[in-house]
């Protein structure tokens, strides 16, 4: 293989390109395995952890090291041995076992209770303080970055290192989303594919194009 080849790194977190002249110990960001238990995903390496599957996977890489094209093994959870406890009993409307479970409650699909999975907008708002004048607001400071900077894009599916001054409508590949997980199946709704497994769901090609983003409060 030609050294000048540019190549995909494979591990979780990072997706970016380079080459084997071009990959310094620490160029590469990347997570280990993620672990699933009862719709919260967590990172196993850095423990930081999300209800919001796009959330999720915008933490950013806790370790470092070389790019690899070496696709990471992920380690699926052994089954649960626990036994169901038994339902208490519930009116014949079914009210208050809804709220009293804990998947209906999160918004995700319950075959106990025949609720759909909804999709749940967990970014936090941000908080304004109270101003005495309501007609006097303090302007929100402009964030000064140098357009040779090297940045990280953080739309959803590119993680890409670029520039601001090679930044152009065309230049990321990315996922809009949401992403969908619920029900033991990951996808995004933009490009209405799903799949089961998790290193599956990370190998689904971007469907748009646009402009690169470092700024991850401004992805949707």
């Amino acid at each position: 293989m030609e050294n000048g080849v540019k190549l995909r790194c494979q591990r979780i977190g990072c997706d970016a390109m380079f080459t084997e002249d071009d990959n310094p110990e620490g160029s590469c960001t990347y997570h280990d395995a993620p672990i699933f238990h009862d719709g919260m995903k967590e990172w196993s390496c850095c423990k930081q952890r999300s209800h919001d599957f796009s959330l999720f996977l915008a933490i950013p890489g806790c370790k470092t090291g070389k790019h690899t094209t070496e696709k990471p093994e992920i380690t699926k959870p052994a089954a649960s041995t626990r036994k169901k406890p038994i339902p208490a009993a519930t009116p014949a409307n079914g009210a208050s076992s809804t709220l009293d479970c804990l998947r209906c409650r999160q918004g995700f699909f319950c075959s106990d209770h025949g609720s759909q999975a909804r999709e749940v907008n967990l970014r936090p708002a941000k908080y304004v303080p109270a101003e005495r004048n309501t007609d006097f607001q303090i302007p929100a400071p402009v964030k000064k970055i140098d357009i040779n900077q090297p940045q990280i894009c953080r739309n959803k599916g590119c993680g890409k290192t670029f520039k601001e001054m090679d930044n152009h409508d065309t230049a990321c590949s990315y996922h809009p989303g949401p992403a969908v997980f619920h029900d033991r199946v990951r996808g995004w709704k933009c490009c209405d594919i799903h799949v089961k497994e998790f290193d599956e769901f990370m190998d689904i090609p971007p469907c748009t194009k646009g402009w690169h983003n470092a700024d991850p409060d401004s992805v949707s």
